[in-house]
């Protein structure tokens, strides 16, 4: 009886210099990884939590990262995303204390969509390593089913108005708006937050 052997495991790694059009550049990459491997239907979540990791390593260091994406058994995707800050984000911690740090609030997102997710450190020197941090979530079919892709219709929240200004920075990324896709871009976090994430009747 024939037996069909399952894909071996592959793995890209992007170098990212601390540049704003980094999340940009890692959204397109995995975009060409998944389609190039035939998990087009992770994308659309998966650009979303990438853009979130490399945003959050541009804005929170002065130096480079590195994007790293990894297909595993059973047609799971794992990536990571380094940068030279040794400090973890509240939200890789306890949930509460990730509702109280500004900066780990669009992190909250991998809680949302991620099958699942960690970090850890590297010591500084040792075993000549740079240093820094790795964040690294996986996602997976499986966990897929029964949520909606984060597309023109729907976000992975249900939220229309998540998903009508995201498609909006899509298009304007599309056009080669540069300036007003990153306008489009502060516009989907701040909803994001404002209406997810903050106490009601908090103002952001």
């Amino acid at each position: 009886m024939a037996t069909v052997s399952a894909p071996p495991p592959w793995t890209y790694t992007l170098e990212l210099p601390h540049d704003p059009r980094a999340p940009g550049i890692a959204r397109a990459t995995l975009r060409a990884v998944l389609g190039g491997h035939g998990m087009r239907e992770l994308s659309d979540t998966a650009e979303l939590l990438v853009s979130e990791l490399v945003t959050n390593a541009y804005q929170h260091t002065d130096g480079p990262s590195s994007l790293r994406l990894r297909g595993l058994a059973e047609r799971r995707l794992r990536v990571s995303v380094w940068d030279t800050s040794p400090d973890v984000p509240a939200f890789f911690g306890e949930a509460k204390a990730a509702v109280r740090a500004e900066s780990g609030r669009g992190l909250l997102l991998l809680r949302r969509c991620a099958s699942t997710w960690g970090s850890y450190r590297f010591d500084l020197g040792r075993f000549g390593a740079a240093g820094g941090k790795i964040l690294w979530f996986e996602l997976s079919e499986s966990a897929r089913e029964g949520r909606e892709s984060f597309g023109p219709s729907a976000s992975p929240l249900g939220c229309r108005e998540c998903a009508h200004l995201e498609a909006e920075r899509r298009r304007l990324a599309a056009c080669g708006s540069g300036e007003k896709a990153v306008d489009a871009g502060i516009a989907v976090r701040r909803h994001f937050r404002s209406a997810h994430l903050l106490p009601k009747g908090a103002v952001w």
